[in-house]
């Protein structure tokens, strides 16, 4: 079984290549190419410099909500003139058009939460971990399909490595660098296997961003069982969408993805 390739950096507590892991036909993706990682916001100098360094980091796929980056602002890599920002909501009522200022807002993650809870008062519906986690990231896909071809068009036209990140790295980023791989045809298991090694940082993960202003109020009383990622979760939504649509191709296809895309993805991470 393939290792996670860890990024050990001040600033970051999940932090990892994706390079090393090999499709159906035998291509391996390369290294340096594509980064998954959690919050940007506390890297020190050191950290940007052997980001742009070591790794020629030209694109950061920010995939916070606008009231994350409200409330913790934009991160010390904005300032890298080299450094080309994308920003894409994966949540469908967040925006920055409404009249209230984001950093009042509640997170949009919030909402669904408290109508879950609701729900299963109502209906005394009570879906598995696997189960909630799957619907929640399937929701992304169908609520935001823009915002997810828009995430994987930047890191295809990104000239050096491109970081994907969200708050912990483990869901939005979990979600939209799955799909890459899987466009490019990385074996399931690896996958899947990429998808739930963030796991073993989810301790670390909770006591960072407990310490932030953003998380620290909805994170209270979570518990690291409920934010680790599970293998069976991402297995649950790629067999959704296989069922659904044909496969990830599929949806893709249906929201205006093309062969274009592919390619350029499949010379991105395949070389």
């Amino acid at each position: 079984m393939l290792q996670p390739n860890w990024i050990e950096l001040p600033g970051v507590v999940n932090m990892r290549d994706v390079g090393g892991m090999v499709t159906q036909s035998g291509d391996v993706v390369q290294d340096h190419r594509l980064l998954r990682s959690d919050n940007l916001q506390d890297l020190p100098p050191e950290s940007v410099r052997f980001l742009l360094e070591e790794y020629h980091l030209t694109d950061v796929v920010d995939l916070r909500t606008f009231v994350e980056v409200a409330k913790e602002g934009e991160g010390p890599l904005r300032s890298v003139g080299t450094v080309r920002h994308h920003h894409f909501t994966l949540y469908r009522e967040d925006a920055d058009e409404s009249g209230i200022p984001a950093a009042e807002k509640a997170l949009p993650w919030e909402t669904d939460e408290r109508r879950a809870r609701n729900d299963r008062n109502g209906r005394e519906h009570h879906p598995s971990h696997d189960e909630f986690w799957s619907q929640h990231y399937l929701k992304y896909l169908a609520t935001r399909p823009d915002s997810v071809l828009a995430a994987l068009r930047a890191i295809t036209t990104s000239e050096g490595a491109a970081i994907v990140h969200c708050a912990a790295g483990k869901d939005r980023t979990g979600t939209i660098v799955g799909l890459a791989l899987k466009v490019v045809g990385v074996v399931d298991e690896q996958i899947i296997a990429d998808y739930a090694a963030s796991a073993e940082r989810v301790p670390r993960i909770l006591e960072r961003l407990r310490n932030k202003p953003a998380y620290a109020e909805n994170l209270r009383d979570k518990t690291v069982a409920q934010q680790s990622p599970q293998a069976d979760t991402m297995r649950r939504m790629l067999e959704t969408l296989e069922t659904t649509y044909g496969g990830v191709s599929g949806f893709l296809d249906q929201h205006g993805w093309t062969a274009t895309d592919t390619e350029r993805m499949r010379r991105k991470l395949l070389g």
